[in-house]
């Protein structure tokens, strides 16, 4: 049996953590160490064992082998300990709509062992945060998608948990709504030395990430700084729209490397800064509809990690 790991650099540290399912494996022998304080997004294809991550690091579930570690917590050793350590967000609300805000997080309150002053005081200055302190007693039912999912990221924070797990924070949600909890997470993160540990399908949500991993099958592929994996992938994405991808494929092929084809475009990364793309243009000529370049982002990583090149989908 392997022993408790004690490392105060790292808020979470996992080592051969693996979640197995009869034949099936969801997560297989994954290594992670997450600095305290750390912005880290963990990304991959529904099913790629992201959710089974989070389970197994907050307690919802037992890991099949390995071992992981929260603030020096041995997970496996004290679960109680662990959950009052960690706060979660889940895809789908905790929340009773027929109970009120207030009831809500009265709740969680007591389920956490706050004494009822300091849960009020708490209570207070979180809904003071998103504007709801004047909705305090209104149910849930009457609250918009994202006042809800407000209220649910004040529940995961009410006991300020060392580390918080966000799975798919913000699905659903507009933009506005995304954009005031993103801010709210980065105050977290500045006045209280929150770690935060992210999935999510929104790319541009996981750029702001210290480090980002990308996951599948259970393994992980790759990781880094977002802005330095963005930086690997080359200087520009070439999209091409033509009513023969195959031969336009064939000429360019040999010049960029495999595209991501998806009907009649075609995608290509561009290795050099200085391309000339009015040239290609010129070259190509009516052989294609449309020609565009742009500077990649963090979808783009995610595409050549997860898609074929021949076809252009997930695998």
């Amino acid at each position: 049996m392997l022993t408790a790991y004690v490392a105060s650099d790292f808020a979470i540290k996992t080592r051969g953590l693996t979640k197995q399912y009869g034949q099936t494996v969801a997560v297989n022998e994954l290594d992670l160490e997450i600095k305290i304080g750390q912005f880290y997004g963990l990304l991959g294809p529904n099913g790629a064992g992201k959710s089974t991550t989070i389970h197994m690091l907050t307690t919802m579930t037992t890991a099949t082998s390995g071992e992981a570690w929260i603030a020096d917590q041995l997970v496996s050793a004290d679960p109680v300990v662990i959950r009052g350590t960690v706060g979660l967000v889940f895809q789908d609300s905790a929340l009773d709509r027929t109970m009120t805000i207030d009831e809500n997080l009265q709740f969680a309150a007591a389920m956490y062992n706050l004494p009822p002053q300091i849960a009020d005081k708490r209570i207070d200055e979180l809904l003071s945060v998103f504007g709801l302190q004047e909705k305090r007693n209104v149910k849930l039912l009457a609250l918009s998608g994202g006042q809800r999912r407000a209220v649910d990221i004040a529940r995961g924070v009410l006991h300020r948990p060392k580390v918080l797990f966000l799975d798919e924070p913000t699905i659903g949600l507009d933009l506005p709504n995304r954009r005031a909890i993103w801010r709210f997470v980065e105050q977290l993160r500045r006045n209280e030395g929150m770690t935060v540990f992210l999935t999510t399908h929104y790319l541009e949500e996981a750029a702001a990430c210290d480090h980002v991993d990308f996951i599948q099958h259970g393994k992980l592929q790759q990781g880094g700084a977002p802005h330095e994996l963005i930086e690997q992938l080359g200087a520009y994405v070439l999209e091409i729209n033509t009513a023969d991808p195959e031969n336009i494929a064939a000429q360019l092929t040999p010049l960029f490397g495999d595209p991501i084809r998806e009907d009649q475009q075609l995608s290509f990364k561009i290795s050099a800064s200085d391309f000339n793309f009015s040239e290609l243009q010129k070259t190509l000529g009516d052989a294609v509809s449309s020609m565009q370049w742009r500077r990649p982002n963090l979808n783009d990583v995610y595409l050549w990690t997860f898609c074929s090149p021949e076809q252009g989908e997930a695998v």
